[in-house]
C-alpha cells in the first residue's frame, strides 16, 4: 500500500472518529426516542452526518485539488504542466463524489424530515419536492448539479485560467448547504451568514490545499519547494480568515459566554477552537523548520509535518459536521418580526444624528473596506520604500471612496436603509454613482502592476500576471466596452426595481450582499470607462467620454420620475413586515426616493465633469512636451506647425504682392 492511499485513509478515519466523538458529545448520536412520534432509525441518524461529511470532504479536496492545478504548481505561459493536469482530472473525480454525497444527503435529509426509513421514502414524488420545494433540499440539489458541472469540466480543462475558473466555482458550490442550516435561523442572521461563508472558503482553501500539497509530496513529484513556499503564504492569511470568522459565527449564535462550557454546542465548538490553535502552532512550526529542511533537499521532514498536520485537518472537518448537528443554546430574543427580519430592533425616527451614531457592523463589507485600504497602503509603501513616486492625489481618491463605502455599509445608513425607501435610495446611489468614481481615480490596477514583482520563473504566473491575463482576457473587453459598461450601469437599475429582485434582495442577506456589490462593480465599471487612470481593453477619445455622460445620466433621472409617478408600493412584502409606525408612508417614502434618483446625478456629473477637464488638460500637456523634446532632438519642429505657418508666410507674402 503507498504512503498516499495511507494517508488518504488516515485522514478519513480520523473525520469518521472526530464525527463520532463529536455525535455522542452533542447527544445527537442516541437521542431520547418518544414512544408515538416516527422515528427513521438508526441508519438515516448515522447517514445523514455521515453522507455529509463525505460531501465536505470531497468538496474541501476538489478545492485542494483546483487549487494546487491552478495557483502553486509553476505552469508555462498558462498553459498546465503534466502533475497540474493529473490533479485537475482527480478534481473531476473528486467532484463526481461531492455530488453523489449530496444526492444521498437528499435522500437521508427526506427520512429525517418526514420519520421515515430509507425504503419508504424512495419515491419520485417525495424526493422530488423535498429537493425542489425546501430550503436545504434546493441548496443541496444545487450541489448535485454544481458537483456534476466541474466534473464535465474539469476534464476539458488545460490551461491555468480554466483551472483557475473551476476553482472559484467550486468555492461557490460550497456555500449553499451550510448556509441554509443554523445560520439562517441565527438571531444575528446577517453576522451568521458573512462569518460562515468567510470561514468555510478559508477553511476549504487551508485544508484542501494542505492535503493535496501532503499527496504532491508522498508521491515525490517535482517542485515541491516551490508549491510549498506558495501554500505556506496562502496558509497564513487563510489562518487568519478562520480565526476571525469563527469568531464572529460563535458571537452570532451564543447569546453569553458561559453557554461555550454549559451546553453541547458550546463543548464543541471548544473542541475545535483547541484545534484550531494547535493547526496554527503547527504551521508555525512549518514556516519555521520544515520549509528550510525542504530548501536544504530534506524532504522527509516536511512530509511527516504535513501528513500529521492534515490528520488534525480532516478531524476538524469531522468536529465541524458534528457541530453543524448539535443545536446552539437557545436564548432569549424579542418576539419581533423587524427583529427577525433584521437582525437588529426597528430603528427609532429617522434623525441626522442617527445617521452617525447608530453604526451597524457588516462583516463581509467591513472585511472588503480594510483590505481594499490595506494593499493599497502596501502598494504605496512598497513603492516608497523602492524609492519610486506615487501621486498622493490619488490615494486621496481612493482612501475617500474606502471611507464613503464604510460610511455607507456600516453607519446608521445602512440601518435604515433597510427600512426607509429614501435612504436605500441614497445607500444606492452612493455607492453606485459616488464611491465607484473616487475608487478609479485612485488607479488601484497602475499601482499593483508598478509594486508587484514578475514571477520569479519565466513564463510562470504570480500575481502581477495574473492581473495583465485578466486585463487582457475576453471577458474584460467585453464587459468594458463603453456601449455593454454603459448598459449595464442603466438596465440593471430598472431591472432590480421593476421586478420582484428587489424585494428578493432585501429578503436575504446574501442577496443584499450581492445587490450592494453589483451597485459597485457596475459604477465602477461605468466610470473607468471614462475617467478611470488605469490601463483599459477600450480609451475613449475625451470627447466621447462626454458624451458618454450626458447621454447616460438622463435615464436616472428618468428612472426618479418613474419612481414618483408610481401608484404602488415597490417591496410592499419586506416594508409591510417591518411594521414601522413612524415616518411618512410607505408610498411617499418611495416618492422621496424617486426625487433622491432624480436629483442626485448632479453630484457624480460635476465630479465626472472636473476629472475630465483635469485629464484632458494633462493630457494635451503631456504631448506638448513629448513634442518639444522630440523637437529637441531631432532639431525640427512640429511637422504640423511648421506647415501652418508656412500657409501663413505664403499668404502675407501674397497680400504684399511678392
Amino acid at each position: 500500500m503507498s504512503r498516499a492511499v495511507r494517508l488518504t485513509l488516515a485522514a478519513s478515519a480520523a473525520a469518521i472518529a472526530a464525527l463520532v466523538i463529536g455525535m455522542i458529545a452533542g447527544g445527537r448520536a442516541f437521542p431520547r426516542i418518544i414512544p408515538g412520534l416516527p422515528d427513521s432509525g438508526a441508519v438515516v441518524r448515522w447517514g445523514l452526518p455521515v453522507s455529509k461529511l463525505l460531501m465536505d470532504s470531497a468538496g474541501v479536496v476538489t478545492v485542494g485539488l483546483l487549487l494546487m492545478a491552478a495557483l502553486l504548481l509553476p505552469n508555462d505561459k498558462g498553459v498546465l504542466g503534466k502533475s497540474a493536469l493529473d490533479y485537475v482530472k482527480a478534481a473531476s473525480w473528486a467532484a463526481l463524489v461531492w455530488a453523489g454525497s449530496a444526492f444521498l444527503a437528499i435522500v437521508f435529509g427526506v427520512a429525517e424530515s418526514i420519520g421515515r426509513t430509507v425504503p419508504q421514502i424512495l419515491e419520485r414524488t417525495i424526493l422530488t419536492s423535498y429537493a425542489t420545494q425546501t430550503t436545504q433540499g434546493v441548496a443541496l440539489t444545487l450541489v448535485v448539479l454544481f458537483g456534476v458541472a466541474i466534473a464535465l469540466f474539469s476534464r476539458g480543462a488545460i490551461t491555468a485560467g480554466a483551472a483557475a475558473g473551476l476553482l472559484v466555482f467550486a468555492l461557490v458550490t460550497l456555500l449553499p448547504a451550510p448556509l441554509t442550516g443554523h445560520t439562517s435561523s441565527s438571531p444575528n442572521h446577517d453576522l451568521a451568514t458573512s462569518s460562515v461563508s468567510l470561514h468555510l472558503l478559508s477553511l476549504a482553501l487551508w485544508v484542501g490545499g494542505l492535503g493535496v500539497l501532503a499527496l504532491h509530496a508522498l508521491r515525490k513529484q517535482p517542485q515541491l519547494d516551490v508549491v510549498a513556499t506558495r501554500f505556506s503564504r496562502m496558509a497564513l492569511w487563510c489562518y487568519a480568515g478562520v480565526g476571525l470568522s469563527g469568531l464572529f459565527a460563535l458571537v452570532a449564535r451564543l447569546g453569553a459566554l458561559s453557554d461555550l462550557w454549559v451546553s453541547e454546542y458550546g463543548l464543541l465548538a471548544l473542541a475545535k477552537i483547541v484545534a484550531f490553535v494547535l493547526l496554527g502552532y503547527v504551521g508555525y512550526w512549518h514556516r519555521q523548520r520544515t520549509l528550510t529542511d525542504l530548501r536544504a533537499g530534506k524532504p522527509r521532514a516536511f512530509t511527516r509535518l504535513a501528513g500529521g498536520e492534515t490528520l488534525l485537518m480532516f478531524a476538524t472537518v469531522g468536529v465541524a459536521v458534528a457541530l453543524s448537528r448539535t443545536p446552539p443554546p437557545e436564548y432569549a430574543v424579542p418576539a419581533d418580526r423587524a427583529f427577525e427580519l433584521l437582525g437588529f430592533p426597528l430603528p427609532p425616527p429617522l434623525t441626522l444624528s442617527g445617521i452617525f451614531t447608530m453604526w451597524w457592523f457588516d462583516l463581509f463589507f467591513a472585511v472588503v473596506a480594510a483590505a481594499l485600504a490595506g494593499l493599497y497602503a502596501v502598494g504605496v509603501i512598497r513603492l516608497l520604500r523602492r524609492g519610486d513616486r506615487w501621486s498622493w492625489g490619488r490615494t486621496a481618491a481612493w482612501y475617500i471612496g474606502v471611507a464613503l463605502l464604510v460610511f455607507s455599509t456600516q453607519s446608521g445608513l445602512a440601518r435604515y436603509a433597510k427600512v426607509m425607501f429614501d435612504i436605500h435610495m441614497i445607500e444606492h446611489m452612493t455607492l453606485s454613482m459616488v464611491v465607484p468614481i473616487f475608487l478609479v481615480l485612485g488607479g488601484p490596477i497602475t499601482l499593483a502592476l508598478r509594486a508587484l514583482k514578475p514571477a520569479a520563473r519565466r513564463g510562470d504566473r504570480g500575481p502581477r500576471e495574473w492581473i495583465t491575463t485578466i486585463l487582457h482576457s475576453r471577458f474584460t473587453k467585453v464587459v468594458t466596452h463603453p456601449l455593454v459598461a454603459t448598459a449595464i450601469f442603466i438596465t440593471s437599475t430598472y431591472a432590480l426595481y421593476f421586478t420582484p429582485l428587489f424585494e428578493s434582495a432585501m429578503n436575504e442577506h446574501l442577496g443584499h450582499i450581492w445587490m450592494t456589490l453589483h451597485f459597485l462593480i457596475s459604477g465602477s465599471l461605468f466610470f473607468w470607462v471614462i475617467i478611470g487612470v488605469d490601463p483599459g481593453p477600450h480609451r475613449l477619445p475625451y470627447v466621447w467620454r462626454l458624451l458618454m455622460l450626458f447621454v447616460t445620466m438622463p435615464f436616472h433621472a428618468f428612472f426618479g420620475i418613474a419612481l414618483m409617478m408610481m401608484g404602488s408600493v415597490i417591496a410592499s412584502g419586506w416594508y409591510e413586515q417591518l411594521g414601522r409606525t413612524w415616518g411618512d408612508t410607505l408610498l411617499q417614502t418611495q416618492r422621496d426616493g424617486g426625487a433622491i434618483a432624480w436629483g442626485f446625478g448632479e453630484i457624480p456629473t460635476l465630479l465626472v465633469l472636473l476629472a475630465i477637464a483635469v485629464q484632458w488638460y494633462k493630457d494635451d500637456d503631456r504631448q506638448a512636451r513629448r513634442a518639444d523634446r522630440r523637437a529637441d532632438r531631432t532639431g525640427a519642429g512640429d511637422p504640423e506647425l511648421d506647415s501652418y505657418n508656412d500657409y501663413l508666410a505664403r499668404l502675407n507674402r501674397a497680400d504684399k504682392g511678392e
